[in-house]
């Protein structure tokens, strides 16, 4: 028993086992893509975080996804719609010449003014100048906000034209300094408005490319790239007044190519601007393009076909619609009874005149109801070529007609992306029984 309790006593007692649960350890794991692995790891309170392991991609590679991360909106380029690069570039090119041009105006202007500033000086009292007009366009622009969603397109060229004659008016200002006020007063003016409408069209430019319903990264990245190239033409056009640019002649000339180059890139810009709302031109558009093949455009599909100069212009082969006079001036009172019975529960009436066809819409038409119109419109229109009919019977055989193929049609609108619950007709007058 002695010898029993003596092992016992030297026996040393062993620690508790214990068992690691695996719901306590952090989860995590490598990637690897395009030679950059990373750690992914799961923390306690749920969120990911990510640490560089290894990057073994050349130099100029890293430089250029640096670039793109930080002025591309994430998930470039599947995040957003078709053009956005192109639309890019030419901004990047036009805010450029756009600072440049600024640099040189100011100079010019206070050089009429009788003061003799370095370009530096010049690049300070742009900002004054250019900042305190912005209030008086607010004002000139408040009530044509509505025109401005329709088309907004027409009025983004029109904000640069408005810039660049302002800025023009102030280039010229040396040459006529007894002036000086009132070409100062003007050119300001014009920049100050041009300033709001671009202001004001930039939302429904940047929506067109948002595809994930990241407009605000789209909206910050575009910032960052206007940013980045005001500030590289500020710096060009610093180097232009000191050198070429001193003299009048030479401000002249170079102004007058900066002022091309800058509304050519707007103009390109617009142009590959994917907008999918329904206007009256994108409507005609759309309703041309089914009756000829069958087909519905996409918005990428179509923005090449729009007029961006004369977007009021009717589409022959959409019937030669107009949207927006007045109901009195539209239709003849002998006529309103007879529209109302061809067009029972519709939103819309239609009058037939030699040159154009029409339409006005009541106060709660949306896009489909001006797609139903417009087929209407054609249907009468190609009719009114062949029969000889009176205008009522031909009405009411293209309204027959249209009612045939409109759920087709409408469901082929809608699949391809088009935005049907609203028609932005500017400014246009609405009617309510």
């Amino acid at each position: 028993m002695q010898f029993l309790e003596k092992v016992k006593m030297v026996t040393k007692e062993e620690p508790p086992v214990t068992v690691k649960n695996p719901e306590s350890s952090p989860l995590y794991w490598f990637e690897t893509s395009d030679s950059v692995s990373r750690r992914f790891q799961f923390e306690s309170d749920g969120h990911l975080s990510m640490k560089l392991v290894d990057d073994a991609r050349p130099v100029p590679q890293k430089m250029v996804e640096s670039f793109l991360n930080k002025f591309f909106p994430s998930g470039y380029p599947y995040s957003v719609n078709e053009g956005y690069l192109r639309y890019t570039q030419f901004r990047a090119l036009q805010h450029f010449s756009s600072a440049a041009l600024s640099v040189l105006s100011t100079q010019s202007l206070l050089f009429a003014a009788g003061l003799r500033p370095t370009p530096a000086q010049a690049t300070v009292v742009s900002w004054i100048l250019k900042d305190g007009m912005q209030h008086v366009g607010k004002l000139i622009c408040s009530n044509l906000g509505a025109r401005m969603d329709s088309e907004p397109k027409q009025w983004r060229i029109l904000a640069d034209v408005l810039y660049d004659f302002g800025t023009g008016l102030e280039l010229v200002s040396p040459l006529c300094p007894h002036l000086f006020l009132e070409l100062a007063g003007l050119g300001n003016f014009a920049k100050g408005m041009a300033v709001v409408a671009a202001r004001a069209t930039r939302l429904p430019i940047y929506s067109s490319f948002a595809k994930e319903g990241n407009l605000s990264d789209i909206f910050a990245k575009g910032e960052a790239i206007s940013t980045l190239f005001n500030v590289a033409g500020i710096g060009a056009g610093i180097q232009l007044a000191s050198t070429i640019c001193s003299s009048m002649e030479g401000k002249l000339v170079v102004g007058s190519i900066l002022s091309a180059v800058h509304v050519y890139c707007v103009v390109e810009q617009m142009r590959v601007v994917p907008i999918n709302t329904l206007n009256p031109q994108r409507t005609a558009l759309i309703v041309s393009n089914f009756l000829k093949t069958g087909k519905v455009p996409r918005p990428p599909d179509l923005r090449f076909q729009e007029n961006l100069l004369f977007p009021e212009r009717p589409i022959q082969d959409a019937g030669n619609v107009r949207v927006g006079r007045a109901l009195r001036k539209a239709v003849k009172p002998s006529q309103v009874q007879k529209l109302k019975e061809v067009f029972v529960e519709e939103k819309f009436l239609l009058s037939q005149g030699k040159a154009w066809t029409d339409m006005v819409l009541e106060h709660d038409a949306t896009g489909e109801d001006a797609l139903r119109g417009w087929l209407v419109a054609a249907y009468a229109k190609s009719m009114t070529e062949i029969y000889n009919d009176p205008d009522d019977v031909i009405l009411q055989d293209a309204y027959d007609k249209m009612n045939d193929v409109f759920s087709p049609f409408l469901s082929q609108v809608q699949a391809k992306g088009w935005y049907t619950d609203r028609f932005l007709d500017g400014t246009g007058t609405r009617f309510a029984w």
